[in-house]
C-alpha cells in the first residue's frame, strides 16, 4: 500500500487565488465542518489541548519545587543530602517534561466493551498513548505512557488479534496543533454512530468493505487481515520480504511491524535502535506521520542518499552511470582506487628512495628500507588508514636514523621515535610520506578519482570496467554527491578504515577528568561526615562518582536515534527497507553493514523496479548475505486502487513483469480512467487538464507524472504547482518523476507523455508505477499517438 495522511487542508496563502489550480467555491463548501476529516480533527484538538495545559501546570509546579529545593537549609550533611537528592530529582523531571513538547500524544485506542467500561452514550473507552504518562488535577489519567502495559494494544493489536480494541487511532501533532488522523478499525460494529461518521484515513475504506452487501467483501476483508497479520507478527530474526502490488497495504503492515517490534522487544531493540531506509524524502514525511513518536528516540529514518552521515544526496545520476555505479563491480573498483594511491618511492618521486630536504639537510632513506616499510604495511591486512600509522612510524623513525648518520650523532633506538616525531613537524616531511602513503577519507578518494581520467582508466581496468563504463564515471571536481554514490562513499569508508589515535586520546583524557571528579567528590564527602553513612543494606548513602555525575555537564542527553544517525558504523537492532526493489547490489551492502544480526523487513514489488540494477529477485539478492533465513510474505488484494484502472494498469504489467500476477483489486467505483489528446502547446492545455481533475476531486490531491526528459518543462507549464524535484511537495498539485512518485498516492493523478516514460531504461516499469499512483481518478494526456500498451483507454 502506497501511504496517504489525512490532513488538516493545506496552506495555500502563498498561491494566488485566481490561479485555475484552486478548488472550486463548491469544491470549497465540500470541505465544510460537518466533514469526517474536519469534525476528527476537531475532537482530538480538544483532547490534545487539555493534555498541553496540563503539562504546563506540571511544568510551573516543578519550576516551582526547584527553585524551593535550591533555596533549602543546608546546615548538617543529612539537609544537604536531602537537598542535593530534591535537586537533582526536579531537575530531571523538568528536563523530562521539556522533552516531550513535540509528539506529547500520538495514539488513541478504542477497548471493546469488554475490556473497557462502556461510556454514558454507549460507547467505549477512548485511551490516549503518548510519550509521558499524565493525569488531569482531579487524579484521572488522560495520557497513557507508551511504555506502560496499559497502551500494549496500540502496539500488540493486529486484525488477525485486535487485543480487545474497537478502534486504532495515530494522530500527528505539531505544535501543539492535530493537523493529521488515521484509523484503523477491528470492530465497526463496537462503534457509535457518531465515531463511524468520523473514520478517516483506511479506516473508512475498509468499513465500507465490511459493509458490503456480498460474502465475498467479507472473505476480501479477512484475507487482507490474515495477509498483514503474517507480517506484522513474524518473528525478529531472519529477513522478511513483504512482496506486494500497488494498494495491497505492504508499507502500512511493515510500519505496524515496526512498533510492534519496538513495543514487543523493546529492551534489544531500544539500545540498538531501528533503521528506515525509504526511497525519497517525500516518503519519509508520509512515514513518519505513520509511526508512533517513540520513532523521534528509536527510530532513524534515511533516504539512500543521506544514509552515510554528512553527506546529503537527492540527485540521481544518468542511467547509464547509475548503471554502473550499482554494479557489485564497484567493490573491486574502491579497493583497486585505493591500492593506487599506496605508491612506491619509484613511482612517487622517480626514485627507488626517500630523498627529504630538512632542516637538519638532505635525508635519504635507501629504496630497500621503504619497501621493507611498505610491504609491511600492506601484509598487516587493515584499513589503509589503520596501517598508515605503520607506515608514518617507520619511515619517521627511518628519517630518523639518516639525520643521525647525516649530524654523525650516535642512532640510539631507544631516541629515534623521539627525533622523528620532530621531524613529522617539518612540512616537506609530510608531504613526502603523504605522497607515498596518504591519509584519505572515502570523499577525497572518490573526488579525486572520478577527476582525474587517467587514474580512473588504470584503476578501471583493473576493476573489469570497459572504457564506456569507465567514461561514465567522469566528471568534473566539485560536482556534489549523487544518491548512487552513497553506496561507494559507503565502501571506501570500509576499505579505507578510521585513525581512531585521536579518540583514543580524547577517551584517555575524558577518564583522567573522572577520575580527578571523582576525587574531588570523595573530599567533598568526607568534609561533610556523608562517606561514613550507610543505608539498610551496608552500602554508602552517596557515592563519590554518583556524586561527580551529578555535577558534571556532558550537554544535552542524546537519544539512540541521535547517537545512531550520527555514526556511520552503528549496527541497528532491526531494518526496515521500503520500496527495496530500487537498491542495487552496492546499496544492499551498504544497507547490510547496518545490520550484521540481519533482522529486517523488506518491502516492495520487483514489478514496480525503476532502477536498472534493481532488485528482480528477492531471494537472489538477499541469500547472499542471510542464507536460508529468506522469508517471502506475498499480499495480493489491491484495496486502494479501483479496478477500472487497474486492468489499464495490468495491461503494462504484462509488459514490464510478465512473471508477476497483478493484484486483485476490491473496488469498482470511480471514474473510468481516460486518455486525453493535447493538440496545443502544454503550456496552454494542460493547466486546464489538471483545475478538472481539482474540481472534480474537490478535496485531495492531484500528482502530474512524466517521464525524466519532460519534468521540467512540464513544471514549467504548471508554475503553481509543487514540484518534488524543487520542493512543494505538499501543495494540492505536484509534478513528479517515476521514480518521485514511488511509495506515494493520490485522488487523481495525471500521466503526461507515457511515450516518454516507455522510452526510459525501465520504461514499462516507470508506466506502471505511474498509472498505479491514483485512487480515485487517471488520466493519460499525450500528444502523439497512444501506446500500443494503453488502446484500452481508446
Amino acid at each position: 500500500m502506497e501511504l496517504r495522511q489525512v490532513d488538516a487542508a493545506p496552506d495555500t496563502t502563498d498561491t494566488p487565488s485566481d490561479t485555475v489550480l484552486h478548488p472550486s467555491p463548491a469544491a470549497e463548501a465540500a470541505r465544510g465542518a460537518d466533514s469526517p476529516e474536519r469534525a476528527a480533527l476537531a475532537e482530538e484538538q480538544t483532547r490534545v489541548s487539555a493534555m498541553y495545559e496540563r503539562l504546563d501546570a506540571l511544568r510551573d509546579y516543578t519550576d516551582g519545587q526547584l527553585s524551593a529545593a535550591h533555596l533549602q537549609a543546608r546546615s548538617g550533611y543529612a539537609a544537604l543530602v536531602e537537598r542535593e537528592d530534591r535537586s537533582f530529582a526536579q531537575a530531571r523531571r523538568r528536563t523530562q517534561l521539556g522533552s516531550v513538547e513535540e509528539g506529547l500524544c500520538f495514539g488513541r485506542i478504542d477497548l471493546a466493551a469488554e475490556d473497557a467500561a462502556a461510556t454514558e452514550d454507549g460507547g467505549t473507552e477512548a485511551r490516549y498513548v503518548g510519550r509521558i504518562g499524565l493525569r488531569d488535577a482531579e487524579y484521572e489519567t488522560i495520557l497513557v505512557d507508551w511504555r506502560a502495559p496499559a497502551a500494549r494494544p496500540f502496539y500488540a493489536a493486529t486484525p488477525g488479534d485486535p487485543s480487545g480494541l474497537t478502534r486504532r487511532r495515530h494522530l500527528r501533532v505539531r505544535r501543539r496543533r492535530v493537523v493529521g488522523v488515521d484509523d484503523e478499525v477491528f470492530d465497526p460494529d463496537g462503534l457509535t454512530e457518531t465515531d463511524r461518521r468520523q473514520l478517516v484515513g483506511e479506516a473508512a475504506l475498509l468499513a465500507s468493505l465490511r459493509r458490503g452487501r456480498t460474502g465475498r467483501m467479507g472473505d476480501i476483508v479477512a484475507t487482507i487481515q490474515s495477509e498483514q497479520d503474517r507480517v506484522i507478527r513474524a518473528g525478529l530474526s531472519g529477513v522478511v520480504v513483504v512482496q506486494g502490488g500497488p494498494g495491497t497495504g505492504k508499507t502500512v503492515a511493515a510500519l505496524h511491524r515496526a512498533a510492534y517490534l519496538l513495543y514487543t522487544h523493546r529492551r534489544a531493540l531500544e539500545r540498538r535502535g531501528v533503521l528506515v531506509v525509504g526511497p525519497n524524502p517525500a516518503f519519509l514525511r508520509y512515514i513518519g506521520d505513520v509511526l508512533p513518536s517513540l520513532g523521534e528516540t528509536d527510530v532513524v529514518m534515511r533516504t539512500l542518499g543521506t544514509l552515510v552521515p554528512g553527506v546529503e544526496a537527492h540527485e540521481h545520476d544518468a542511467h547509464a552511470t547509475a548503471r554502473v555505479k550499482g554494479s557489485e563491480r564497484m567493490v573491486d573498483l574502491v579497493r583497486a582506487a585505493v591500492h593506487d594511491r599506496q605508491r612506491t618511492p619509484t613511482r612517487a618521486f622517480g626514485s627507488p628512495g626517500l630523498r627529504v630536504e630538512t632542516d637538519a639537510g638532505p635525508l635519504v632513506v635507501p629504496g630497500p628500507a621503504c619497501e621493507r616499510v611498505l610491504s609491511a604495511a600492506r601484509g598487516m591486512r587493515r584499513a589503509h588508514n589503520v596501517a598508515r600509522k605503520h607506515v608514518v612510524r617507520s619511515l619517521l623513525t627511518e628519517l630518523a636514523r639518516a639525520e643521525a648518520t647525516l649530524l654523525s650523532r650516535p642512532a640510539d633506538e631507544d631516541d629515534l621515535p623521539f627525533h622523528g616525531e620532530r621531524l613529522w613537524h617539518e612540512d616537506a616531511v609530510r608531504e613526502a610520506i603523504d605522497a607515498l602513503w596518504p591519509l584519505l577519507t572515502p570523499r577525497r578518494l572518490l573526488e579525486e578519482l572520478f577527476a582525474d581520467p587517467e587514474a580512473l582508466g588504470r584503476v578501471g581496468e583493473r576493476a573489469g570496467l570497459d572504457a564506456d563504463e569507465r567514461a561514465a564515471l567522469v566528471r568534473a571536481p566539485g560536482s556534489g554527491w549523487t544518491v548512487e554514490d552513497v553506496p561507494l562513499l559507503d565502501e571506501a569508508a570500509d576499505v579505507l578504515g578510521r585513525d581512531d589515535s585521536a579518540d583514543r586520546a580524547r577517551e584517555r583524557r575524558e577518564a583522567a577528568a573522572r577520575a580527578e571528579e571523582e576525587r574531588y567528590a570523595q573530599g567533598v564527602l568526607e568534609a561533610t561526615g556523608l562517606s561514613e553513612v550507610r543505608v539498610w543494606d551496608g552500602s554508602k548513602l552517596l557515592e563519590e562518582s554518583v556524586l561527580a555525575e551529578r555535577h558534571r555537564d556532558s550537554g544535552p542527553d542524546l537519544t539512540t536515534a541521535d547517537r545512531a544517525g550520527a555514526d556511520r558504523e552503528w549496527t541497528y537492532g532491526h531494518v526496515i527497507v521500503d520500496e527495496a526493489q530500487e537498491l542495487s547490489p552496492m546499496a544492499w551492502r551498504a544497507v547490510m553493514r547496518r545490520v550484521p544480526t540481519r533482522s529486517l523487513t523488506v518491502v516492495g514489488d520487483v514489478a514496480q523496479t525503476g532502477n536498472t540494477m534493481g532488485t528482480r529477485s528477492w531471494v537472489a539478492a538477499l541469500e547472499p548475505y542471510a542464507r536460508e533465513k529468506v522469508r517471502v510474505e506475498r499480499l495480493r488484494v489491491n484495496y486502494r486502487t479501483p479496478a477500472p484502472i487497474m486492468a489499464v494498469a495490468a495491461d503494462v504489467l504484462r509488459e514490464a513483469a510478465p512473471e508477476e500476477e497483478p493484484p486483485e483489486s476490491v473496488r469498482e467505483e470511480g471514474d473510468p480512467p481516460r486518455a486525453v489528446r493535447i493538440g496545443g502547446t502544454w503550456a496552454a492545455e494542460l493547466p486546464v487538464l489538471v483545475a478538472e481533475e481539482v474540481e472534480a476531486i474537490g478535496e485531495g490531491r492531484v500528482a502530474v507524472i512524466t517521464g525524466d526528459r519532460d519534468v521540467a518543462a512540464v513544471a514549467s507549464a504548471l508554475p503553481e504547482a509543487g514540484w518534488a524535484g524543487r520542493g512543494g511537495e505538499d501543495r494540492p498539485v505536484v509534478v513528479l518523476t517515476a521514480r518521485e512518485a514511488k511509495g506515494l498516492e493520490f485522488d487523481a493523478v495525471v500521466v503526461v507523455e507515457p511515450d516518454t516514460l516507455l522510452g526510459q531504461p525501465c520504461g514499462a516499469n516507470d508506466l506502471y508505477v505511474a498509472l498505479t499512483r491514483a485512487t480515485k481518478r487517471l488520466t493519460v494526456a499525450h500528444t502523439g499517438e497512444l501506446p500500443q500498451v494503453l488502446k484500452r483507454l481508446e
